[in-house]
């Protein structure tokens, strides 16, 4: 499977940091051993083939803010890693957005149908990757509709569950608890994830 551009050989360790969180622990590697291991909660569609990318991904988008607030991003190379990875996910909605559901484009690439080449220019605008790298991202962003918004979504949910949580519960409130059970629920749609978290089913 390829995962990004051919040719692509140097990365640089101030960007990369924030990725390590999403991809690895806390996000990824945590979310599916977990759920791999819970084999006397969750049958093993559930384990292995259920995956929702609200659900998945936005736990791996909220895992790197979840390690900026324990003061794991604290560097300023690695805070701006996270901020410059943070610009790219939203552009790519905007992107996402606009080509798939035929909007106009930003009056500063001109307007009109959003284009190829109009998106391009919002890309490389406000994000800060070499241009193979970034073709590389936005003909994934063209030809997978809705993947950018299911990220963000996801992430947003994540967050508000946290924190609508820890309003209800006060001091009892216990943040491993809160990712425990809820990762305890393996891959699952944002509206089931809500009510089982706060105790709705």
């Amino acid at each position: 499977m390829v995962v990004g551009p051919q040719g692509v050989t140097t990365f640089h360790t101030w960007a990369e940091l924030t990725t390590v969180y999403h991809e690895g622990v806390p996000g990824h590697h945590l979310q599916f051993g977990q759920t791999a291991y819970r084999t006397e909660l969750l049958n093993r569609w559930r384990r292995s083939g259920a995956w929702v990318s609200g659900h998945g991904e936005g736990w791996a988008l909220y895992s790197e803010w979840l390690m900026a607030d324990l003061g794991y991003l604290d560097d300023p190379g690695d805070r701006m890693g996270l901020l410059d990875a943070q610009a790219l996910r939203a552009v790519r909605v905007v992107i996402d957005i606009g080509v798939h559901c035929g909007f106009e484009a930003p009056d500063e690439v001109g307007g009109g149908d959003f284009t190829y080449d109009k998106a391009w220019q919002i890309l490389d605008t406000y994000t800060n990757m070499e241009e193979k790298q970034a073709r590389f991202e936005l003909d994934r962003y063209m030809g997978y509709p809705g993947q950018a918004p299911s990220y963000k979504i996801g992430e947003r949910l994540w967050l508000e569950l946290r924190d609508e949580l820890r309003a209800k519960q006060g001091d009892s409130f216990d943040l491993k608890a809160f990712h425990r059970s809820a990762l305890d629920l393996g891959g699952l749609g944002l509206d089931t994830l809500r009510a089982a978290v706060l105790g709705q089913i």
